[in-house]
Order: C-alpha cells, then sequence, then structure tokens
C-alpha cells in the first residue's frame, strides 16, 4: 500500500496549511534554513527510512523481545544496525541545539518524523526517545563541565539516557522514594537505592548509558520537596571523556510484558556494593523542577506514540477494507445474482473508519499544535507572545497524553475490529499495535493522574488565563466558521459545546475547591474526556475552515480531501458531540458515589 502508516498529505496540510510552519524560520537563527521545500525533503526522508528500515524490524523485534543473561540485556538482533543506521542519518536530536551535535530543528517539523518513525516501530524508538529527553535535562540545567561531558556523545547516539524515577513503594508518588545519595568530599555523591519499570535501563545498543536519577541527599527534607536530581551513567567517564570503571549500576530483571517487547523494561540496583556514584544536576533539593522538564517532554511523546500505533492502524484498516471481499452490498442483498463486495462498502465498517478518521485527523492537529506552541514558546518575538504559547503547552499536555492516548487504543481496538478474526491473530498487524498502543496510558503518568493535573493544576494556572487564552483561539475558528458556507450550523454546534465546557469548568473548579474535593477528583477522568472532546471539535473545525477555504481554487487531487476533511466535521459534530453533552450532564451532577461507598460493599 502506498501510504503503509501515515497519512502524508494530512501530514503536509497540517504542517504547511494549518500551521505554516515555514514562518517559524523568521523566528530564529537556527530555524532559516527549513523552507517549504527543505520540510517537505525532510518528511520525505522520514516516511522512506520508516518504511525501508523502522517497520520491516517491528514484527521482529516484537516476537524476539529483549533478554538478560549473566548480567547482559540483550536486545533484538535487527535493533543493533537499527540503531546504527538511524544515528548514521542524524535522527535522535534533531530539534536540539547543533552546538552539541543537534539541528536545531523546530518541533513542529520535527513531528513528522516522530510520527512516522513511532507508528513503524515505537518499541525501538524509545531508546534514542528517552536518549533525547535526558540529553535536553543536561542542556537545561547542567554545568558547563557536564554538558561538555555528556551532550554530544548523547545527542549522536553514542551513549543513550533513561530516566530513573519510579521506585518499588513510590510510583505515582515520587514523594515516597528512598533513594539516597550522600556526598562525598570531592563533590560527587554516592548513590543508594533501587528503581523499577525503567524503560531502556539497560541494554546493548551503545557502549555507555546515562541516567537521570531522582533520590533524596542525606538529610533533606521529606516529600518532593527533598528530591534532588543526579547524573549517573552506567560506566564513569574519566577527565579526559574515555570510559573508566563499571558504576555500580545493575539490572536485576526485565519485565515480561504484554506489549513493547522490543524495548527493555528493566529493575536497576544502585550502589549494592557501595560504588555508584553521581553528579548533581541542577540545584539540590530542586530535582523535580528539573524531571518536570523532561516528564512533559515525554508526555507529548508519549502521546505521539500512542497516535502513531492509531494512525498505523487506521492506514492498515482502510486498505484492508479495501481489499477484503465478503459479503453482499446490504441493497442487493436478496438478489442471488450480486457479486461479493469489499467489507468497506458495509454500513457498519464505513462507520468504524469514519471514527477512525476523525480520531487521526483531529489527534495529529492537536499533538502537532502543541509543538508549534513549544516552538513559539522559545521563540516568539515578544515575551508576552511567549508566555501565552507556553500557558497553551501547560494546559494542552494532560490532554496531549491522557486524552489522546485513551482515543488512540479505541483508534487501535476499532481497526482490530475492522480486520474481524484475523485481527486477533499475531500474523496481522494489529494485534501488536493494539498491544503495544496500551501502555501509553499507563506510563509517564496515568491518565488519572493527567486529569488530576488538569483538574487540580491547569485550570487555575495564572488565575486561569491559559484556559481563557485558549478559548479565545476556540471562538476565532467559531467566528470564521460561521462565515464559511456549509459551516455555520458546525461552527454554531461547536460554540455550544464550548460554553458548556466553560460551565463545567467553572463548577469542577468550585467544587474541588470545596469540602466536595473528593467527589471533583472523583470525576476527574470524565472530566479530561470532556475537555478533550471539545479540543478536538475546535481541531476538526480549524481544519474545516481551511479546507473551505480552499475548495473553490483547489485541485482535482485536493478536492476530495478537503471534501473529506470538512465530512470528518460534520462526522464529529453529528455523532461525537451530543455524547459530549451528555458527558456534560454527568459531571454537573458530579456524583459522589465512587467516594461515598463503603469499602465493604465490593466484593471481599
Amino acid at each position: 500500500m502506498a501510504q503503509v502508516i501515515s497519512d502524508r498529505r494530512d501530514i503536509e496540510f497540517v504542517i504547511h496549511e494549518q500551521l505554516e510552519a515555514e514562518n517559524l524560520s523568521k523566528l530564529h537563527e537556527n530555524f532559516a534554513d527549513f523552507n517549504k521545500k527543505t520540510i517537505n525533503l525532510i518528511i520525505s526522508e522520514a516516511k522512506n527510512f520508516a518504511v525501508k528500515e523502522l517497520l520491516p524490524a517491528n514484527k521482529e523485534g516484537d516476537e524476539q523481545g529483549c533478554t538478560l543473561e549473566n548480567g547482559k540485556v540483550t536486545t533484538p538482533d535487527s535493533f543493533k544496525r537499527l540503531y546504527k543506521i538511524f544515528n548514521e542519518g542524524e535522527w535522535l536530536a534533531v530539534t536540539e541545539d547543533p552546538e552539541w551535535g543537534g539541528q536545531g530543528m523546530p518541533r513542529t517539523i520535527a513531528s513528522a518524523g516522530v510520527e512516522y518513525f513511532n507508528g513503524a516501530n515505537f518499541p525501538f524508538m524509545m531508546y534514542p526517545g528517552l536518549t533525547a529527553g535526558a540529553g535536553h535535562l543536561v542542556d537545561k540545567f547542567g554545568t558547563q563541565e557536564q554538558k561538555e561531558t555528556y551532550l554530544r556523545n548523547m545527542y549522536t547516539g553514542k551513549w543513550t539516557g533513561t530516566m530513573l524515577l519510579t521506585e518499588p513503594g513510590a510510583g505515582s508518588d515520587v514523594g515516597a522514594l528512598t533513594t539516597k545519595a550522600v556526598k562525598n568530599d570531592d563533590g560527587t555523591f554516592t548513590i543508594t537505592g533501587e528503581k523499577i519499570f525503567i524503560s531502556g535501563g539497560d541494554h546493548d545498543l551503545s557502549e555507555n548509558i546515562i541516567h537521570p536519577v531522582l533520590a533524596r541527599i542525606e538529610g533533606a527534607p521529606e516529600g518532593t520537596k527533598g528530591i534532588s536530581l543526579f547524573l549517573v551513567p552506567k560506566y564513569r567517564v574519566k577527565e579526559d571523556g574515555t570510559l573508566g570503571e563499571f558504576n555500580d549500576v545493575i539490572c536485576t530483571g526485565i519485565e515480561q510484558k504484554l506489549g513493547i517487547h522490543g524495548n527493555s523494561t528493566c529493575s536497576l540496583s544502585l550502589g549494592s556494593k557501595g560504588h555508584c556514584i553521581g553528579t548533581l544536576l541542577g540545584e539540590e533539593n530542586k530535582g523535580m523542577k528539573a524531571m518536570f522538564l523532561m516528564m512533559n517532554e515525554a508526555r507529548c511523546l508519549v502521546g505521539f506514540q500512542g497516535f502513531a500505533c492509531a494512525t498505523a492502524a487506521y492506514m492498515y484498516a482502510l486498505d484492508y477494507a479495501r481489499n477484503r471481499i465478503q459479503g453482499k452490498d446490504l441493497l442487493q442483498f436478496m438478489n442471488p445474482d450480486a457479486k461479493s463486495v469489499s467489507i468497506m462498502r458495509h454500513p457498519d465498517v464505513r462507520r468504524q473508519l469514519m471514527m477512525m478518521k476523525v480520531n487521526v485527523e483531529g489527534m495529529r492537529s492537536l499533538l502537532y499544535f502543541v509543538m508549534y506552541c513549544a516552538d513559539m514558546a522559545s521563540h516568539a518575538p515578544t515575551q508576552e507572545e511567549k508566555d501565552k504559547y507556553q500557558g497553551f503547552v501547560e494546559v494542552l499536555t494532560p490532554i496531549a497524553k491522557g486524552y489522546v492516548t485513551d482515543r488512540s487504543f479505541e483508534v487501535c481496538s476499532q481497526g482490530m475490529q475492522v480486520y474481524g478474526g484475523y485481527g486477533f491473530i499475531e500474523e496481522y498487524p494489529m494485534a501488536q499495535l493494539l498491544r503495544d498502543c496500551r501502555i501509553t496510558m499507563i506510563y509517564e503518568g496515568t491518565n488519572g493522574i493527567q486529569a488530576m493535573d488538569l483538574l487540580g493544576r491547569k485550570l487555575g494556572l495564572n488565575k486561569g488565563k491559559p484556559i481563557m487564552d485558549l478559548f479565545g483561539e476556540m471562538q476565532k475558528s467559531v467566528s470564521l466558521g460561521k462565515t464559511l458556507p456549509g459551516l455555520e450550523k458546525l461552527a454554531v454546534k461547536v460554540e455550544e459545546a464550548m460554553n458548556k465546557l466553560a460551565e463545567v469548568a467553572i463548577h469542577m473548579g468550585q467544587t474541588a475547591m470545596s469540602a466536595k474535593v473528593l467527589n471533583a477528583f472523583a470525576n476527574a477522568h470524565p472530566f479530561q474526556d470532556a475537555t478533550g472532546d471539545v479540543t478536538m471539535a475546535w481541531m476538526l473545525l480549524w481544519r474545516a475552515t481551511i479546507a473551505a477555504q480552499k475548495l473553490e481554487k483547489a485541485k482535482k487531487k485536493d478536492k476530495s480531501f478537503y471534501e473529506g476533511i470538512i465530512k470528518s466535521l460534520q462526522f464529529y459534530v453529528e455523532t461525537q458531540l451530543p455524547i459530549t453533552l451528555g458527558r456534560f450532564n454527568a459531571l454537573m451532577n458530579t456524583s459522589s458515589v465512587a467516594v461515598d461507598i463503603e469499602d465493604s460493599m465490593f466484593p471481599s
């Protein structure tokens, strides 16, 4: 099939027509070369690498998985070659500082590569993805010495990186961690502790692994206020940059998981022999501030991981539906001479494909928009604009991670349903996509935590200014939609949902600050669902306003594409927004049952 895992035309629509990303070239010297021609070349190269190299290794990685023998973690055979050529293509740190081996690419443009690469082989992509994130931590909070020691080696892929947060007794409750740091006379720290669920915690892809580790300095306050961040390499680094002795970071086990088999999920022991040495990254007791930078970036990446599974599932399902001949056309069912047709002619299959279509298109626009906001937050001409866009990033991050991955799993499930029984068989791609996608709803903060973040922190952020600014952006699309033939009534429906969301948000915020606070948080996830629904409606309306304006002068090959965008909005407004209004009614009830029910009322 021509498209395989992603819709090239829609990617270009979002980048060029919706976000006008080539205008970013005017904001920073590093962006100067990223004109439309260059952007399209990058998309082409990303697609080619994904389809020709990453995708063929995906199934093998899933089947072979990772092993731990004699203290050594081995990744799937094909991953070694992939990692080598991935780094030769300089894909690992495309958005990072060129001074340290990055390419300085806008995140908006890099999103196309993130989509293609993760759609092709997201278990493999976790290794370079985590490395880039850990490197960014060093770039942001490291000393000049730390940058010179680690950054170039990480951004070129010579060394890899991870993120060590979770402990056996401290998962989502990071403040309960027990990993200790004792200061040495030379300013370094001796680290002791246990970490679990560490993606890429140990492997055979690089000569060294750099671990950002959360730990508590001896005597520091309890809770998150006393947490510091340390750089702990697998092998110590000598003053001349060469590798020294093993740093007492031992993999004690790898998890046997439902999905992402190609990525090693490790339990790590730090300092079991008393020889694990780390250096402070940033300030003492300020580790959570630093780690939140990586966590927020990682949460957006997880949104992309889920979405990439969804768009691949959609493209596979679409291709299968077009080519799978089974059953007569419903209108010819009683005709004994009627020929069998492709299952794409069956109404229920078409409904499922439409659900997949609208979700994939809306999620793509949302995720790319968040990356655009991140670019603008860094490089907008005025501080006021930077603050506005940073506010958008903050508010939309739980939606980009929580809501998107929830919907992505649904899309993968719908894709499996389109395949029927074949979808449930490992020979076909749907089973792995569904299994791989499921983790995105759990790690980097469960989607329940994302919902609590949205309700508890993001609604009231800066006295509600980011939320109000976001509503202002939504209203621009609504106002434009009302002026365009064919969109008027649809825009009104989106506006009604927006207004209801504003009402519900005030209610939920007030409830969260009252004696009924537990009731509010028992309904936080449904609130995130409803907020995400309206955000999706806005994205689809925004897309439709562009398509409607371009239809008149559109070339023949583009006409159906633009008409399809408008149909996506219509379908969402007619079938999904009524469900959203039901969510709003439920939220206004703010049911207390989940809080009030006695423990004894559950089965014992």
